[in-house]
């Protein structure tokens, strides 16, 4: 008989802050996924990386002009040593001028073994870091937040719910918004009727294929209504 060996995701950060990451990693669906052995997920502290006496990790900018800028020289040494020790599919640098996460990227990254998350912070990080290192990078959306943490967060979510195991019903992720690049329609749960609010009668029909054809017009016409950007070439 062959074993069958299951393949895990690592994710490995690289933060200024790693007790602001710690304590969503120790709760619901991504403390179940580390629990289960499905991923595991790591912090670095870049101060750590630094050869500087006080264990600076920022300068002024060269040029002039407000704000200060990480260095090389810790990014470099704690990409290194990770990279010594494993391959990785990404190196990933969150970054509100990076391509914004959606759901088909979600789809891909999750199926990757080994990923670097690099958390900016201040104006960012130098520019030759981005050149030499980083082989993604990811906005979550086109504002700015004071770090990446949040956005590392964001990322690692989304990719550790759809890796097989995680959800106690691994059909829901197949069902979330974007999946069909539509929106998840409304809705119901008990009770059918409150305060004369009535659910739509399809739904407690027990008619499998009216209830399935009713949900995918609903999620069409919700994503038309809401979104119709995402219907565009269908």
């Amino acid at each position: 008989m062959h074993q069958i060996i299951e393949e895990k995701m690592r994710i490995d950060i690289i933060t200024l802050l790693p007790e602001l990451l710690r304590s969503p990693f120790e709760a619901s669906i991504m403390k179940r996924a580390i629990d289960k052995g499905l991923v595991e997920v790591h912090f670095h502290n870049l101060r750590d990386y630094s050869t500087n006496r006080q264990k600076s990790v920022d300068d002024y900018p060269f040029g002039g002009g407000a704000g200060m800028v990480m260095t090389i020289q810790p990014i470099d040494d704690c990409i290194t040593h990770l990279k010594s020790q494993r391959e990785y599919d990404e190196i990933i640098y969150m970054s509100p001028d990076g391509e914004t996460l959606n759901q088909k990227m979600a789809n891909k990254m999750s199926m990757y073994e080994n990923i670097i998350i690099l958390c900016g912070h201040y104006k960012g990080v130098d520019q030759r870091v981005r050149d030499h290192f980083i082989t993604k990078e990811i906005s979550i959306g086109d504002y700015v937040l004071s770090g990446g943490e949040l956005g590392a967060l964001v990322l690692s979510d989304a990719l550790i719910r759809l890796i097989p195991g995680v959800l106690s019903d691994e059909t829901s992720a197949l069902t979330d918004s974007f999946q069909d690049n539509l929106l998840s329609g409304p809705i119901y749960t008990r009770p059918a009727d409150y305060k004369g609010w009535k659910v739509p009668e399809v739904l407690t029909s027990g008619h499998a294929a009216k209830i399935d054809k009713w949900r995918e017009d609903a999620a069409y016409e919700h994503t038309k209504n809401r979104r119709p950007d995402l219907l565009e070439g269908q």
